[in-house]
């Protein structure tokens, strides 16, 4: 019998090349007077804030920027958010940039309404009211946290990223405009393509998946599977920046109604402790973490593989699922991610730590197979 299902979407989202003029008409008949620009400084030094900030000024909003988000974004980011945003009163936040200022954002949006400090909402739907609204522009093609009920920042005290989920974080408008992703680095065009392809692969295996994220992971992963190398390799063409824009963003809403997995768990850990780019991290762990879990879903990695445009009308279901590892393993090293941890400045003297942590992740009940802390140090062993 199909079970009742509660789905979390932005209210409006807005996607597709030319997206940003498209606001300016939508903040015209919202009662907004004044943002908290929340992005970071090098999209205000290349000049992609210029962009937004002529749409905000033609639609008669003032603003006050908090560009000091860190590509990790920090409880201390949060803290000084929120105090500019009491400071000036502002009404609405604007988040503009990858998932670190969406993340921070949701953040400062959450402590505005509900008080308190963002470590006491470390866990799953722990606020009580919904955020102070939020227009979230994004700018790179991953993590979709412009469309998700999770947050993520780090508590740099204890070395732990903090994963947050609430409903209560949504956003009120999503904005995809893949013109402002355009001339984005290679190597960020391809860490958080990866982390895309993850979000896509791990939602589509997780336990809570059901046939309306399957759709969406499915169509995620042929999105981003087609179009990855060519944005890295072309940033400037608007056509696979275009594929790379929706990818992300569906690949977002399946992971943000089914769940995660045990990917996420691990690299969030490698977040904490060594301040890596989480679409790294993730895709260096992808093709281990699910060679572990083929045992608990060979069928579905096989559906992962066809996606990836692996011909697998006479594989059997183990043998798609190891086609799906070589594809995973063959797009990530045409996009350049590093081979392994090692070559990140990992050490094995950290795995039972992370291991540890790991396991108490809350993307990690989501995991197709159940997870000990010696699987898990095995993993990252053979990551390395």
């Amino acid at each position: 019998m199909l079970q009742s299902r509660r789905i979390y979407l932005p209210p409006l989202s807005l996607i597709g090349p030319g997206a940003l003029n498209d606001l300016g008409e939508e903040l015209k008949a919202l009662p907004y007077k004044k943002a908290l620009f929340v992005t970071d400084e090098v999209l205000v030094k290349i000049g992609v804030a210029d962009k937004v900030l002529d749409v905000l000024k033609v639609s008669g909003i003032e603003v006050v920027i908090f560009d000091k988000v860190r590509p990790n974004p920090t409880v201390k980011n949060v803290t000084n958010g929120l105090k500019l945003l009491k400071e000036n009163s502002c009404d609405f936040i604007l988040t503009l940039g990858g998932g670190s200022p969406q993340d921070c954002g949701k953040a400062i949006g959450i402590l505005a309404t509900n008080g308190g400090d963002v470590k006491d909402y470390e866990g799953t739907n722990l606020s009580k009211k919904a955020s102070l609204p939020i227009i979230a522009i994004n700018t790179t093609a991953g993590t979709a946290s412009e469309v998700t009920i999770n947050y993520v920042i780090t508590d740099v005290k204890r070395q732990v990223k903090m994963v947050i989920v609430d409903k209560n974080c949504l956003v009120s408008i999503a904005v995809n405009d893949p013109e402002l992703m355009l001339g984005k680095p290679a190597a960020l065009t391809a860490a958080t393509g990866m982390d895309a392809l993850t979000h896509a692969i791990e939602a589509y295996v997780a336990k809570g998946a059901f046939g309306w994220s399957n759709a969406l992971a499915i169509e995620a992963i042929k999105l981003i599977s087609a179009s990855l190398e060519q944005a890295v390799k072309n940033g400037s063409d608007i056509e696979s920046r275009s594929k790379m824009a929706w990818g992300q963003f569906i690949a977002g809403q399946a992971f943000s109604n089914a769940g995660l997995g045990f990917v996420h768990s691990m690299a969030h850990q490698l977040g904490g402790v060594y301040d890596l780019p989480h679409g790294v991290a993730n895709a260096v762990l992808l093709p281990h973490v699910e060679r572990f879990n083929i045992p608990s879903c060979a069928y579905k990695l096989k559906k992962v593989a066809k996606a990836m445009g692996v011909v697998v009308v006479d594989m059997s279901d183990l043998e798609g699922a190891n086609a799906a590892i070589k594809a995973i393993e063959r797009l990530s090293t045409a996009v350049g991610i590093p081979s392994g941890l090692k070559e990140l400045g990992v050490k094995e003297e950290d795995f039972e730590a992370m291991a540890k942590n790991a396991i108490q992740d809350v993307c990690t009940g989501g995991n197709p197979k159940d997870v000990t802390v010696e699987d898990a140090i095995a993993i990252y062993k053979t990551a390395m």
